[in-house]
């Protein structure tokens, strides 16, 4: 029975995506150019496997272990980071990230998730009316804001915490002052180094 949950997610999530993408209408020329192509991604920590396949019109989610295009194996933890293509290379150095077949395949499955972008109004319309629709829309807009804000803040908070109070990690301005240290006692000790040479000439 618990073998069906994961599947049956899948199925409620494919389905989603499905109306989802259907509300962009930009989306199946971009969808077209993926079709055929199938990318694998997996969280350690869920021991489960996704399987992003591209159709003509849609995206199918399965689980399988057939070889794919592209896989991606991470972690919560890496998860966040994994948004920015600048982190890519370090994560896969940390062995953050593991890669397996054509990096490019799974870019541009994350360039097409970036682009999706539905027509929430529209849908939004057909069932409240325009003016309702509108007000929500402006609403939901405001509370996106306000969320992104706190979370700025949040994150700015622990930083604060973990370099001022905490002490654990040091501010940029003591990793630059350390820097310029390292960087006249290496020249104090070259001085010296070339002085003993010349004496011991």
């Amino acid at each position: 029975m618990m073998q069906l949950w994961p599947q049956l997610l899948l199925s409620l999530a494919e389905k989603v995506l499905a109306d989802i993408i259907a509300m962009d209408q930009e989306a199946k020329p971009r969808l077209k150019r993926l079709a055929g192509k199938q990318f694998a991604f997996q969280l350690q920590e869920l021991k489960l496997r996704v399987v992003l396949t591209a159709t003509d019109s849609t995206i199918l989610l399965n689980q399988h272990q057939e070889p794919v295009d592209c896989a991606i194996q991470t972690d919560l933890a890496s998860l966040k980071r994994l948004r920015d293509p600048n982190q890519l290379t370090q994560l896969i150095k940390q062995d953050a990230v593991q890669v397996e077949g054509d990096l490019q395949v799974a870019q541009q499955f994350s360039g097409f998730f970036q682009q999706l972008q539905p027509d929430w109004s529209g849908k939004l319309a057909s069932y409240l009316g325009d003016g309702m629709a509108h007000k929500v829309e402006v609403s939901l807009k405001q509370m996106t804001r306000v969320i992104a804000s706190k979370a700025q803040q949040l994150d700015q908070l622990s930083t604060e915490l973990l370099q001022d109070e905490l002490q654990l990690t040091p501010h940029p301005l003591e990793v630059e002052q350390f820097s310029v240290d390292v960087s006249r006692l290496q020249a104090k000790v070259d001085r010296l180094q070339q002085q003993l040479t010349a004496l011991q000439e």
